[in-house]
């Protein structure tokens, strides 16, 4: 069923107006879900087109719903995708502000950042491998603009994939000799563990995540290009955050990130 463009536009209009005003809106899957999926990344794509018309940079993109298990939970069969801007970047050091966010949860991830243009649909594994120009650790502040998390399918992904923020680790690794499986995560904050898990839980494999992305985002017309940053999907459970935690993401191989949050 198509959905009328008065309705995505709509639908993209409450999600901007929340961001904006840091007041959360009721799901809008009644709106939009009669659509599908379809008419939630139309929703996505109408915010993506304001706001790079309003001078925001894309930079990446992320990708959602790597687990199998919370794929089951919202009745889907593959992950989703989100944005990323430049203004999403805090570099690790700089205390996050959560004035800048709604709703934030924090996840552990490994972040990609690519070395080639990615314009073919039918990519190979092993044109993913060649493209992956370095990893690091991640930590994405994920948000809702929905009101306490009130999500389906239709919702995060006209949310731009329930996105924030994010803070990349400072040190480069190469994927020699580096197995993204196997390297376990250990997410802490104030000395307990708040989330662990490992690369296997992101889709099998992050390389498999990002292979994902760059065939969607081809044969969407938004393809990856050199240098954009790919965060590739949780290693593990997301956890809740607080003004004056400072939350550390260990991953091993592929090193250590941290996210400092301003106590006011």
């Amino acid at each position: 069923m198509t959905i009328d463009p008065k309705t995505i536009e709509q639908a993209a209009l409450a999600l901007r107006g929340a961001a904006e005003t840091g007041k959360p809106v009721s799901p809008i899957r009644d709106l939009i879900s009669a659509g599908g999926v379809e008419a939630a990344y139309a929703v996505q794509e109408a915010n993506t087109k304001h706001y790079l018309a309003n001078g925001r940079r894309l930079v990446g993109r992320k990708i959602g719903l790597t687990s199998i298990a919370v794929q089951r939970q919202l009745g889907v069969d593959q992950p989703d995708y989100g944005m990323l801007f430049a203004d999403m970047d805090v570099p690790e050091g700089i205390p996050v502000s959560l004035d800048q966010v709604i709703q934030p949860k924090v996840e552990a991830e490994i972040a990609i950042v690519v070395g080639r243009d990615l314009p073919h649909p039918d990519m190979t594994t092993s044109e993913m491998i060649r493209a992956v120009e370095y990893v690091v650790p991640a930590i994405e502040i994920v948000d809702s603009r929905v009101a306490n998390w009130d999500i389906k399918i239709w919702d995060t992904i006209a949310d731009n994939a329930s996105s924030g923020l994010f803070v990349l680790g400072a040190v480069p690794r190469k994927l020699d000799g580096l197995d993204l499986r196997s390297c376990g995560m250990v997410m802490e904050a104030k000395g307990e563990p708040i989330s662990v898990g490992a690369g296997i839980a992101c889709l099998g494999s992050p390389i498999t995540a990002s292979l994902w992305l760059a065939r969607v985002m081809a044969k969407a017309g938004r393809p990856l290009l050199e240098g954009d940053v790919i965060l590739s999907g949780a290693l593990g459970p997301m956890a809740g955050v607080a003004r004056g935690d400072v939350v550390e993401a260990r991953i091993n191989g592929v090193g250590t990130v941290r996210a400092a949050f301003a106590a006011d």
